[in-house]
């Protein structure tokens, strides 16, 4: 593989924006590949998993190329040397690479890939957290799977169409899918592609939503004519699912404090010809009282660590703090109380988070039910969802009922 300076220099500058100035790595790939429409589908490709697989294994490339952060240029170049040296890419020569030990980088990958906090690259206190909540075996098993590209899912908009003929359009526009078994509606691409400048994404056949996550919406056991409430909305992934199993009949709102998340919810809806959805923002706790008592079913996919999507997110492990865990928990806490309060008697409620770490999942639950304002509910059922396990995102999510 022959490497082109400006490509490189682009992938540094990418680095730069998303590891000293804070920017997301989603983001910052968008930004600099909006910035040059020019580039092939290649070169595309190239920057962007290259960002993507040095954001993912930056503690590990630190250590080998000994630099330490806020990065200057020359130590972002250094830590793409590492990258391209592993993968076994030929540096040119150039001034950039002029002082770089080549061949000491092996020699020191395979020594520090003895020790799991290099080898997985991830924070001291998010690997101690991780090992004290879940146990050696699991927590490694875990790791390891978190670090692995995420293959592209899609959920099949069945409000437009089925799973079986969007296979066929899409396999016409050149995107061959699989079908996965015990999922509905998935299909997953056998070759990463861009899925959104598809005719059959403008048309709404279908999102992009690991498979995981397209759990979440079949556990709350939403029908038809129910009163459904979407109590952390976002843009709306698991809100278009619930639209889809309701068949567009009754009734769900779509709740979020984020007035731009529920404008794109609003813009995915006519898309998906999603008509049952109803958006309101949460501006004070007025919203809520006003349904208290009347929801057939409440979703609450909860703010979280998002430690169970790090394959996806991996700038994330970066950005995480154990202070910023700790204040989820109790605004976790505090939301399950409020929002519980919208099912009526009779009526589930599913808190799900995209989290593997226990205390914000059944430990929660747990308080939730001794306190006051779970007095009411019973646990149905809950589930773990193991990156390492099932090959797509660790999630958590649990089923309770509320007593007549």
């Amino acid at each position: 593989m022959r490497l082109h300076k400006n490509l490189v220099l682009a992938v540094v500058r990418t680095l730069n924006q998303i590891f000293n100035d804070q920017v997301y790595a989603d983001k910052a790939v968008e930004k600099i590949l909006k910035s040059n429409p020019r580039w092939g589908s290649r070169d595309r490709g190239f920057i962007a998993e290259t960002v993507y697989d040095i954001v993912r294994w930056k503690r590990l490339y630190m250590e080998i190329a000994s630099v330490s952060e806020p990065f200057q240029k020359e130590a972002m170049l250094r830590l793409f040397a590492v990258w391209a040296t592993l993968k076994g890419i030929s540096l040119p020569p150039w001034d950039e690479f002029r002082l770089v030990p080549t061949r000491r980088i092996k020699g020191r990958f395979d020594e520090l890939s003895k020790i799991r906090k290099f080898r997985e690259s991830i924070p001291d206190w998010l690997d101690e957290m991780g090992s004290d909540a879940l146990g050696e075996p699991l927590w490694s098993e875990e790791l390891k799977a978190l670090n692995q590209v995420a293959p592209v899912v899609l959920r099949t908009n069945t409000l437009k169409t089925t799973r079986e003929d969007l296979k066929k359009v899409l396999a016409e526009e050149g995107i061959q899918t699989f079908i996965l078994k015990d999922y509905p509606e998935a299909l997953v691409l056998e070759q990463r592609s861009n899925v959104f400048r598809t005719k059959a994404f403008s048309s709404g056949l279908f999102e992009v939503q690991d498979a995981s996550s397209q759990k979440v919406a079949l556990f709350l056991e939403p029908k038809p004519g129910m009163r459904v409430i979407d109590a952390c909305a976002g843009a709306g992934g698991k809100t278009l699912h619930l639209a889809c199993l309701m068949e567009n009949k009754g009734q769900i709102i779509a709740l979020d404090i984020y007035h731009q998340k529920l404008k794109e919810l609003k813009r995915r809806s006519r898309r998906n010809g999603a008509h049952n959805i109803e958006t309101r923002l949460i501006e004070s706790n007025k919203v809520i009282k006003k349904l208290h008592g009347k929801a057939d079913r409440v979703l609450i996919d909860a703010p979280c660590s998002g430690t169970g999507v790090l394959r996806r997110n991996p700038d994330a492990k970066w950005k995480l703090s154990n202070e910023f865990v700790l204040a989820l928990l109790d605004q976790q806490a505090e939301i399950f109380h409020r929002y519980a309060k919208m099912v009526k008697p009779g009526g589930k409620l599913v808190y799900a988070t995209c989290s593997i770490l226990p205390q914000e999942n059944e430990v929660q639950v747990e308080r939730f039910l001794k306190s006051d304002a779970g007095q009411d509910f019973e646990l149905e059922k809950d589930l773990h969802l193991w990156a390492s396990k099932t090959g797509y995102d660790g999630f958590y999510m649990a089923r309770l009922h509320k007593r007549n």
